[in-house]
């Protein structure tokens, strides 16, 4: 079993930045890819960023592109998701989730083995 538990959600104006972690506890967490996921009001859960075991590799939706920064601290075992320049329609719950390390390249909202409960994210104009 692994453990995630998510922090740094609140609400910021837009254009502003937050900083999410994600912290790991249980089986080793450099065993697991980490991704993040949210989910606004009335939609369905969306990939946003994924990061490699080891923290190599990443890959962002186009939605997160050149404005959020997935990262992790297998030390820490903690990944981060840093998020700049932030829009209303990033307005959502924000999960982290962790797969396999072999899983990476396949990685899918449905193939993830854990979840943590999620921190909310409020942008206000």
């Amino acid at each position: 079993q692994v453990q995630l538990v998510e922090s740094g959600g609140g609400l910021v104006q837009a254009g502003g930045s937050l900083r999410l972690s994600c912290a790991g506890s249980g089986r080793t967490f450099s065993n697991y890819a980490m991704a993040w996921f949210r989910q606004a009001p009335g939609k369905e859960r969306e990939f946003v960023a994924k990061i490699s075991w080891g923290g190599v590799m990443t890959y962002y939706a186009d939605s997160a592109k050149d404005r959020f920064t997935i990262s992790r601290d297998n030390a820490k075992s903690t990944v981060y998701l840093q998020m700049n320049n932030l829009k209303l329609e990033d307005t959502a719950v924000y999960y982290c989730a962790a797969a396999p390390r072999g899983s990476y390249y396949s990685l899918s909202r449905d193939g993830m083995d854990y979840w943590g409960k999620g921190t909310l994210v409020t942008v206000s104009s």
